[in-house]
Formats: structure tokens, sequence, C-alpha cells
């Protein structure tokens, strides 16, 4: 009787989701002053493309950063979180060596504070903003979230992030920033580039997700163990690590997006039932 309780519930839910309309408007540009092209590379790359449920009220936004290693990449609506009943944000920056450190750190926090900014227009709410993206996009969640002062630039605590869940961001200091500085890419570094350099107990809700540490890019597993470490010994209580074993660094996205999905659904009811 459970079971077929919980399978008459799923199917009610996938109905409504699927009879929900969603809306796309794309290449947003998310810095305020970008019609005045005084920065042509800029106003080309920093847009971002909205996906949203048309009419629906107080739901969540997963802002999503894609990868590349900073140095290439395309804004993407990943096609795993649409009709699940929550906005999704597909971000554009810069890249190096046409720009360097903390540039397109900057242009993933102007994004968010964008979000933060606009997303009740739209019907969310601004109490249930995720940051998620895949490597050099997970890298650029982590930095924004732990490093206060991005979005502090904009009026916004980073604290007001409802969770973070990057997909195998580099925690150290990263590769392409290492090779700005003429420093080889095996070469570990921790300084004010790298997530670990801020580890702080008040951070949001944390949830780190790698492929199988023996398929992984370089040490990408080993970071983010490390981080998980250090973030409790900070005294933060709400930092996890998945492990998908058999998954390289590529393919972990994959079976990544159903535990983002479940963990923003989690959060968005928490939030709520404190209200």
């Amino acid at each position: 009787m459970r079971i077929f309780f919980f399978l008459l519930l799923f199917t009610t839910v996938s109905r409504v989701q699927a009879q929900q309309q969603y809306v796309t408007e794309k290449n947003i540009r998310y810095y305020a002053d970008s019609a005045a092209g005084r920065d042509a590379y800029r106003d080309s790359q920093c847009m971002l493309d909205l996906y949203y449920p048309k009419g629906a009220k107080g739901f969540a936004t997963i802002v999503w950063f894609h990868g590349g290693g900073l140095t290439g990449g395309s804004k993407e609506l990943p096609k795993a979180l649409m009709e699940k009943g929550y906005a999704i944000v597909g971000v554009g920056y810069r890249f190096s060596p046409k720009v360097k450190a903390p540039t397109y750190i900057e242009d993933a926090a102007a994004a968010v504070a964008w979000v933060f900014r606009h997303m009740a227009d739209y019907g969310g709410s601004t109490r249930l903003i995720f940051l998620s993206g895949h490597s050099a996009g997970g890298y650029l969640d982590m930095m924004i979230t732990l490093d206060k002062k991005y979005l502090a630039k904009y009026g916004i605590d980073a604290n007001s992030v409802a969770g973070l869940i990057p997909f195998s961001g580099q925690a150290i200091t990263h590769y392409t920033i290492r090779e700005e500085r003429g420093i080889k890419n095996t070469q570990p570094i921790i300084d004010e580039y790298a997530p670990l350099y801020h580890v702080r107990p008040d951070a949001p809700p944390t949830l780190l997700i790698t492929g199988d540490r023996e398929l992984e890019l370089l040490g990408r597993y080993e970071e983010n163990a490390y981080l998980l470490r250090m973030m409790k010994l900070a005294g933060h209580t709400r930092t996890r690590l998945y492990e998908l074993q058999g998954f390289d660094h590529g393919g972990m996205a994959t079976p990544a997006f159903p535990l983002l999905l479940k963990e923003v659904a989690a959060i968005t009811k928490e939030i709520g039932e404190k209200k």
C-alpha cells in the first residue's frame, strides 16, 4: 500500500510538472552598463539564458556555470534540469587568455547578482537560489560563495545562496590561473584563488560531487576530499562529498544531475518549513 501511494504521488507530480509551461529568454546581459559598449568582449560573453516556469510563484532557481577550463565553452541550460519545476540560468563568462584572474570570477558574481536582483520579477524566490556547474563552472560556484567579497560588491551576502552543489570543481587554485603565472598544472597551489583558502563555518549547505578518483582529472577527487575535511575542521556541519565510482571527469555529470535535483528539493522543503 505504501509503495502504491508513493508511485501515485510521483506520477501525479510528474504530470503536474509536464503540464507546466516553461519560457526561455536568451542572451540577457547581466552587467548593468553593457549597453554602453565600452568593452566589446565583455558585452559578447557576459550574457545569460533564463528558463523558468511560466506563471509559477516561489520556485527555486539553479544557476549553472559551464565547464571548459576557464578557456572555452558556452552557456548552457542542461536538459536534465528542465521541466522539474525550477528555473535554470545558464551563464556565459569571459575566458583566459583574453582576460586573467579574477575577471571570470567577477563575471560569475555579476551574473549571480543579476539573479538575486531579478528572479522575483519572474516569480522565483530569492531565498531559493542554488549554484551549480561542472568543472570550471564548479570552481566558479565555490569561489563566489566561499570568498564573500565577490558578491559583497553587489550588496549580497554569499550566505544567502541556498545551496552550493559543484560538479568536479577545482578546490585548489585553478590550473588555468597557475598557467597564467607560468606554473605547470601538476604543481598544486593554494592561495586567494583556491576555494580551500576560504573555508569557513557559516557557508551555505555544500554538496561536493566528483567522478571516480582513479578516473578523474588530475587529483580532483582528492582536492574535494581535502575541502570536505577542512570545512568540517573549520566548523561547517553541512558539507558532504559524493564520489561517483566508474565515471570519469566528463561523464560524471550525467549521474550527478539527479543528486543535484534531490539536494535542491530537500533544501527547498527545509526552507519552506522554516517560514
